[in-house]
């Protein structure tokens, strides 16, 4: 059974950078398409951006295209998701997650995925 671990969270000033990382184990995700979404304090949790499971496909949200980017590297089954130019408004904990289907597009749909870390928190605040 797969397990996800995020990492890489902190408190960093507006305009700092971050980058998260998604360790997988147990077993291999390197079939998979991924996906980073996160979820503000009273607010529901929502698509940041997602990767196909050979990375040549990827989509961003609106809200961070051109800000933020995603990667990965099957070699480490780890997720990376590079975060620059930060803002108040993408505080928030960042959740990795695993979609249901071995080499399924990716998808910006919830429910596509069923395999979810703990989540790390980032906070923007000067």
């Amino acid at each position: 059974q797969v397990q996800l671990v995020e990492s890489g969270g902190g408190l960093v000033q507006p305009g700092g950078s971050l980058r998260l990382s998604c360790a997988a184990s147990g077993r291999a995700v390197s079939n998979y398409a991924m996906a980073w979404f996160r979820q503000a304090p009273g607010k529901k949790r929502e698509f940041v951006a997602a990767i196909s499971w050979g990375g040549g496909s990827k989509s961003h949200a609106n809200s961070v295209k051109d800000r933020f980017t995603i990667s990965r590297d099957n070699a480490q089954n780890t997720l990376y998701l590079q975060m620059n130019s930060l803002k108040p408004e993408d505080t928030a904990r960042y959740y990795c997650a695993r979609n249901r289907l071995s080499m399924a597009i990716p998808t910006s749909l919830e429910t596509s995925y069923d395999v979810w870390g703990q989540g790390t928190q980032v906070t923007v605040s000067s």
